[in-house]
């Protein structure tokens, strides 16, 4: 599929994702000249290459006490990838399905040093609590209809810290559906041992950066954090907003892309609720990552009752072209989260691997992909 849009016509600097491991070599991650053609044609070689977690995965991760758990957002800390999962359980019956089990932890966190994703990822570790188990990193009240869970939906390294950005969900409603009281930031200091919320920034429940994918952009000489956010659930669109990378911690510092002017440069507001959409369909779990080999952004996500799916952006902004098929519900029920890391490639980028959870058996997979292009 190809197709000619007009691009913003700016001059950036040409951008580097230190923070995330992964060095760009091209100066069009924010620009491109106008009617730049789409060039991704298809994503093709799915195959699954091993399991994350659990007791089946090379890791083993029962040992602690991580027999299910989910999400698996990855960014790069202190020389390790550092695997950010949701709702985890402990021992769980034989056959069961989804998330539940024994000693429940809202969310949990495994590291490696495995540089080679070809062969699958196998965890060294995870934060642990005094009794050698996956500990908790941010609490929550597990009562429903006032805080059931608190979910990490990415991870990301900036300022010497690591950052969690959670949403603190009320209720889980139908499948796709979930209200939420508000979502934010959580900071550690000492590579993930201990975590704590901030005041600020948050975001409203119904907002559209309940759940985000961050990527760190230099611009015109100032390190920036853009993040794609979508709201509760997976029935609504992605926006953009972005902040200055030394005042994550500042809620009035961030942007929000609004639209762009009759040259095609993107516009920012101050309010959330300014915010446009750049991706107008059902997108759940997101994960955007820059691409060296099309030379371009790729968005991955669910698309509710379709599957995984790929987007190519000409910027962070768009246009975006049309979604491409990466793994069909139809040939895996239950699947979600498909989340990349743009360390984690072959062959200059037209490889790419990324983590998948998948409802039965309630596990992270690893699986890697081909994209042709033009």
């Amino acid at each position: 599929m190809r197709a000619s849009r007009a691009a913003a016509a700016i001059t950036i600097v040409c951008a580097t994702l230190a923070a995330a491991g992964c060095a760009a070599s091209s100066a069009n991650m924010l620009t491109l000249p106008p009617e730049t053609p789409f060039v991704l044609t298809e994503v093709t070689g799915v195959e699954p290459l091993g399991q994350v977690t659990g007791a089946d995965a090379a890791s083993a991760t029962d040992k602690y006490a991580v027999h299910g758990t989910d999400l698996g957002s990855m960014f790069q800390h202190d020389g390790k990838t550092w695997f950010v999962f949701g709702d985890t359980f402990g021992e769980r019956p034989p056959g069961f399905t989804g998330g539940g089990g024994s000693f429940w932890r809202s969310n949990t966190m495994g590291y490696t040093t495995d540089t080679d994703p070809s062969d699958g990822i196998t965890l060294d570790g995870m934060i642990l609590d005094e009794f050698g188990a996956a500990a908790e990193l941010l609490p929550s009240k597990k009562v429903d209809n006032d805080e059931m869970t608190v979910i990490p939906t990415h991870g990301f390294a900036a300022n010497g810290a690591m950052y969690l950005h959670w949403m603190s969900v009320r209720h889980w409603g139908d499948p796709g559906e979930w209200e939420v009281n508000d979502a934010g930031l959580a900071k550690s200091t000492d590579d993930g041992q201990s975590w704590k919320v901030l005041d600020e920034p948050r975001w409203d429940g119904e907002s559209q950066f309940v759940q985000v994918s961050p990527a760190p952009i230099s611009e015109g000489g100032t390190d920036w954090t853009y993040f794609w956010g979508i709201t509760h659930g997976r029935f609504g669109g992605a926006s953009v907003m972005k902040v200055e990378t030394s005042e994550l911690e500042r809620q009035d510092a961030y942007h929000y892309f609004t639209g762009t002017d009759a040259e095609g440069r993107p516009k920012w507001g101050d309010s959330v609720d300014e915010a446009a959409i750049v991706v107008d369909d059902t997108v759940g779990e997101l994960s955007v990552v820059w691409n060296e080999y099309l030379d371009r952004w790729i968005m991955t996500y669910l698309r509710e009752g379709t599957g995984v799916v790929m987007r190519e952006g000409i910027t962070p902004w768009g246009p975006w072209g049309e979604p491409l098929d990466v793994v069909p519900a139809a040939d895996l029920p239950g699947l979600y989260a498909p989340y990349m890391a743009p360390h984690y490639t072959d062959d200059g980028g037209k490889t790419i691997y990324f983590a998948l959870s998948v409802w039965d058996p309630y596990n992270v997979f690893w699986y890697k992909a081909e994209l042709s292009k033009d």
